[in-house]
C-alpha cells in the first residue's frame, strides 16, 4: 500500500493499514516533517514547498506476517538498497520525502507493484495530477482520492476507471476487459467527519447513515433501554455500552477508567442495564418516511420566508391591530344592531378615514368611529414599517444576516473551513438553528451560509464580544472546528466561563492534546458534555477500507473509538456464508444488520448465502478479519492511536 499526503490524515492512514490490517505500507511525506508526531495544525510548512525535491528512501524489514501485496516490499522485493541517512516510521512503515507526487517519486514508491494508492494531500488538484500520473504507470491500481469537490470527483472518478479499464483491454488485446481491483474511489474527509460532529453537539439526535433502502440512526439511550427481548423486533441494535464516567470525573482509585465497550452481546447488555450505570447506544432503523423527514434546510430558496421578512416585533404590533380592528367591528355590531359583515366594513372606512360621518347616530356609534379613526391613525406607522422591512429584506437577501434578537437553542459554530461548511449544511438538514463565527471574509463556507440565510458574526473568538455576538449564553452548544488547536480551546474555555453546562466539542489536531484537553474539561465541568473529534482519526478508517477494497459507508464515533459501518460480501466468509443472521453476529467485533438491496433490516433467521452482500456494522479489527487481514495481536483494539 502506498500513501501520499502533507497533513495528519496520511500519517494516521498509513498507521491504520500497518498496525490494524498487517499490510506493508511506503509513506510519501514532504521534507521536515516528523514522522514520530506530525506536526499541530496551524504550524508553518510553507518552508518545505521552498526545498528541493529529494527522496529519502528505506527499506524496512516487517516484523512477523506477510499480508498483502502492497508495494514497497524491501530489498528483497523491490530490489531497492536501503539508502544511507533515512528515516525510519514510528511502525515500520517505509517512508519517502518528496514535495510532491511526481512520476518519479511514485515510481520510487513502487507504485508498478503496488496494491493500493491513497492520495490524500490536502490540495484537490495535486491529488488529481497525482492520480492522473499513478494510473499511467499502472493501470491496476486501486487509487483513492481525497477530495473536496463532489461534483468534480464523480467525473474524476469516471475518468480514471475508463482509462483503467481501456488500458487492461489494449495491453490484453483484447480491445475490453474487465477492471477488476482496478477501481477508483473518491473520498472525502469532511464528507465523512461531519455527520460525527453535528451528531455529537446535539443531544437526541444521532448520526444518520443511508444505504439501499435502509435508512440507520445511531443514537444514545438510558441504561435499560434495550434490555428486553424486544429491541431487535423494536429496530434496536446494541452498538456500544457507554463507560460509566462518560460525562463524569475519571474514578479516584488509580485504576484505568472503564471505556465503552463495543458491540456487546445480549448477556452484557442486562448486565449493565441491571446495575444501570451504563447508557447504551444503539443503531435503530428508520423507514424510508421517516429518513425523508430530514430534507434540505428550509428557507434555502431566493425568495426569503414570510416569517423572516417582519421582525418579531413588528409582527406583534400587526397582530395587534388586526385585533383592535376585529374587537371594534364586533362592538359595531353589537350596539347598532348591524349584520357583522356591514359592520366591519363601516370600521374599515373609519380607520381609513373615509368620508362617512356617523351625524345623527348613537352615541356608541359616534365614540366607536372616534376610536377608529385613533386606531387608524396608529396603524399607519406600523403598515409603513412592514413596508420599509420588507423592501429591505429583499435588499439584503444576498447579505449575511446578523443573529436576531431572542435566539436562543442554537448552535455556535466557528470556523466555516471545509469542515465547518459540511458541518453547517448537516445541522441545517437536521432543521437546527446555528449561528457561525467566521474571521475570513474569504472562507468558503460563507456562500453556503448566504444561501442557507444562516447568521455570521465576523471577528475573531478570541477577542472579547465576539461569542457574545453569538449569543453564546443562550446556545445549546459549541462546535469549534477551526484550524488552530489553540483557538478551539480558547473558545470552548471561555464559552464555559460563560455557561458552564454548556455542550462543547473541539476539533484537536494532537491526539496526546486532544486527550488531555477532554479528560480536564470532563473533570473541571462534571455535568457538561465534552468532546474532542479528530477529523483524520474519524476519515482514516473509512480510507483504509476503501483501500482494501470494502464500501465503508460511515463511521460512527463512540467516546475515544469508532465503529465503521461497510457492505461486505457474503462469499467466501467462513463467519457468515451458511450462517443465520444471528449466529454471524460476534460480540466486540462485527453484526450482521441487513441485506442490500433489500428493505428493512435483516431477519435473524435469514440464512446468508454466497451471492448475498450484507451491512455490517464492526470495530476496526473485526473488519480487518472480515477482510482477510491477519490482525496484529499486539496493537490495542480500536484505540485512536
Amino acid at each position: 500500500m502506498v500513501v501520499c499526503g502533507d497533513d495528519g490524515l496520511a500519517h494516521r492512514l498509513a498507521a491504520e493499514l500497518r498496525t490494524v490490517y498487517g499490510e506493508q505500507v511506503t509513506l510519501v511525506v514532504p521534507p521536515n516533517v516528523r514522522i514520530a508526531r506530525p506536526p499541530v495544525v496551524g504550524r508553518a510548512r510553507a518552508a518545505s514547498a521552498a526545498l528541493f525535491d529529494r527522496v529519502v528512501s528505506a527499506t524496512v524489514g516487517r516484523t512477523g506476517g506477510n499480508g498483502g501485496n502492497g508495494g514497497g516490499n524491501g530489498s528483497s522485493a523491490g530490489g531497492a538498497a536501503p539508502v544511507a541517512g533515512a528515516t525510519e516510521g514510528p511502525r515500520g512503515e517505509r517512508v519517502l520525502e518528496a514535495v510532491e507526487a511526481s512520476e518519479a517519486v511514485l515510481a520510487e514508491a513502487g507504485v508498478e507493484r503496488a496494491a493500493a494508492l491513497a492520495l490524500v494531500y490536502d490540495d484537490d488538484e495535486t491529488n488529481i495530477r497525482a492520480a492522473l500520473t499513478a494510473r499511467r504507470l499502472n493501470p491496476r491500481l486501486r487509487l483513492v482520492l481525497r477530495l473536496y469537490n463532489r461534483r468534480l470527483g464523480q467525473h474524476i472518478e469516471e475518468l480514471l476507471d475508463q482509462a483503467a479499464a481501456l488500458a487492461i483491454g489494449d495491453a490484453d488485446g483484447t480491445g475490453g476487459g474487465a477492471v477488476g481491483d482496478a477501481s477508483t474511489i473518491v473520498l472525502s474527509d469532511a464528507d465523512t467527519a461531519a455527520p460525527a460532529l453535528a451528531a455529537t453537539a446535539l443531544a437526541g439526535r444521532g448520526k444518520v447513515i443511508h444505504t439501499e433502502g435502509l435508512v440507520l440512526r445511531a443514537v444514545d439511550l438510558p441504561p435499560g433501554a434495550v434490555a428486553g427481548q424486544d429491541a431487535a423486533e423494536r429496530g434496536l441494535f446494541p452498538l456500544a455500552l457507554l463507560s460509566p464516567n462518560s460525562t463524569g470525573p475519571e474514578p479516584a482509585e488509580g485504576g484505568r477508567a472503564r471505556g465503552p465497550l463495543m458491540l456487546p452481546d445480549g448477556e452484557q447488555v442486562r448486565a449493565a442495564a441491571d446495575v444501570g450505570e451504563r447508557g447504551v447506544m444503539v443503531l435503530e432503523h428508520v423507514s424510508s418516511s421517516a429518513g425523508a423527514a430530514e430534507p434540505a434546510g428550509r428557507g434555502v430558496g431566493v425568495v426569503p420566508p414570510l416569517a423572516s421578512l417582519f421582525s418579531r416585533r413588528l409582527r406583534w404590533s400587526l397582530a395587534g391591530s388586526v385585533a383592535c380592528v376585529v374587537a371594534l367591528a364586533v362592538a359595531l355590531s353589537v350596539v347598532t344592531h348591524m349584520h357583522p359583515v356591514r359592520a366591519f366594513y363601516y370600521t374599515l372606512l373609519d380607520l381609513f378615514a373615509i368620508d362617512n360621518p356617523a351625524i345623527g347616530a348613537s352615541l356608541g356609534r359616534q365614540i366607536l368611529q372616534l376610536l377608529s379613526g385613533l386606531v387608524g391613525l396608529l396603524l399607519l406607522p406600523v403598515l409603513l414599517a412592514a413596508v420599509l422591512e420588507a423592501l429591505g429584506t429583499f435588499r439584503t437577501a444576498s447579505a449575511l444576516r446578523k443573529p436576531p434578537r431572542g435566539l436562543s437553542g442554537h448552535v455556535v459554530l466557528l470556523g466555516l473551513g471545509k469542515i465547518g461548511t459540511r458541518v453547517l449544511t448537516r445541522l441545517r438538514e437536521l432543521h437546527v438553528p446555528v449561528v457561525c463565527v467566521e474571521s475570513d471574509p474569504e472562507a468558503r463556507g460563507l456562500a453556503v451560509a448566504r444561501r442557507l440565510r444562516v447568521p455570521v458574526v465576523f471577528g475573531d473568538v478570541t477577542q472579547e464580544g465576539v461569542l457574545e455576538a453569538a449569543k453564546i449564553h443562550r446556545a445549546q452548544a459549541l462546535l469549534a472546528v477551526t484550524s488552530a488547536d489553540t483557538t478551539n480551546l480558547e473558545a470552548v474555555l471561555y464559552a464555559r466561563s460563560v455557561r458552564p453546562d454548556l455542550t462543547a466539542v473541539l476539533r484537536l489536531y494532537d491526539d496526546d492534546f486532544a486527550t488531555a484537553v477532554y479528560r480536564t474539561l470532563r473533570a473541571a465541568h462534571p455535568q457538561a458534555v465534552t468532546r474532542s473529534r479528530s477529523v483524520s482519526y474519524l476519515a482514516a478508517p473509512s480510507f483504509a477500507g476503501a483501500m482494501l477494497g470494502r464500501q465503508i459507508l460511515g463511521a460512527i464515533p463512540v467516546e475515544r473509538k469508532v465503529l465503521l459501518v461497510a457492505v461486505v460480501e457474503v462469499g467466501g466468509h467462513p463467519h457468515l456464508e451458511g450462517r443465520t443472521v444471528e449466529g454471524a453476529f460476534r460480540a466486540g467485533a462485527w453484526r450482521v444488520l441487513a441485506l442490500e438491496g433489500r428493505p428493512g433490516v435483516a431477519a435473524g433467521e435469514y440464512v446468508l448465502r454466497g451471492g448475498d452482500r450484507v451491512v455490517v456494522v464492526a470495530t476496526r479489527r473485526g473488519l480487518a478479519e472480515l477482510s482477510g487481514r491477519r490482525v496484529l495481536p499486539t496493537h490495542p483494539p480500536d484505540s485512536p492511536s
